[in-house]
């Protein structure tokens, strides 16, 4: 049985993509060196782009209505992808806390990344095969992003 919808999936992955990009944002305005604080500056854009290439794939896809198993289930599964603890751990305070480095950063921008890969891949396995290629776009793009920070990391360590 299906539980979501691509464009469920898609909502959600926007919301990621948001949190990434002020995440990206708030490194930039953090460090001062001019190459790291232009870095971020375009990791942040980056996410911005994203964003918009997510919002013209949630034009393009179904939303055709999935039983839940439970009600409110939906809800529920959407608070729990977006409030999880890599997200929480990058709100102004923890960001403090947690990013003095270039590479704090980058490890924190990998992880996000990450999660978009299995966020996107794990919700592919219960949508309808013809919503598949929608979230295959959105995996494609995060593992680009991904490989982007894993060289950056190299360069910086």
């Amino acid at each position: 049985m299906n539980i979501f919808n691509a464009a469920e999936a898609v909502d959600m992955g926007i919301e990621k993509e948001k949190a990434r990009r002020d995440f990206y944002a708030r490194v930039a305005a953090h460090f001062h060196e001019k190459a790291l604080k232009e870095l971020f500056t375009r990791l942040a854009a980056w996410e911005d782009g994203h964003i918009k290439k997510f919002t013209e794939i949630r034009k393009s896809v179904s939303e055709d209505e999935t039983a839940e198993s439970f009600p409110g289930e939906m809800a529920a599964y959407l608070k729990a992808v977006v409030d999880d603890k890599l997200y929480r751990d990058v709100s102004p305070a923890g960001f403090a806390k947690s990013v003095k480095t270039a590479g704090d950063a980058i490890r924190y921008g990998m992880a996000f990344e990450r999660d978009a890969i299995l966020f996107f891949n794990e919700l592919s396995a219960v949508m309808a095969p013809h919503e598949r290629s929608a979230i295959q776009k959105l995996v494609d793009e995060e593992k680009q992003h991904l490989v982007y920070l894993a060289d950056l990391g190299r360069k910086i360590t």
